[in-house]
């Protein structure tokens, strides 16, 4: 269903794996035999250098792409 929610929006587009930094309560959940996984839909402009303001002064993505993420986190919720 993420896959579908992401194609919904970017037909192009595939969910993938990564390891996201900072902190979740999926560890507490898996103490307890719950699976839980991160979902976080970001669509960057092709050139957009994510990497290079990663976790920098001036960290910042576009707010097209927060938008995008919207989108795709409520159609995903609303047919979960």
């Amino acid at each position: 269903r993420m896959s579908a929610a992401v194609q919904e929006f970017a037909p192009e587009g595939h969910v993938v794996p990564y390891c996201m930094s900072g902190g979740t309560d999926a560890k507490q959940f898996s103490r307890l035999g719950i699976t839980g996984y991160g979902f976080a839909p970001l669509k960057l402009p092709e050139g957009f250098d994510y990497q290079a303001l990663f976790h920098g002064v001036d960290e910042r993505v576009p707010v097209e792409a927060l938008h995008f993420g919207v989108r795709v986190l409520d159609r995903f919720l609303r047919t979960a």
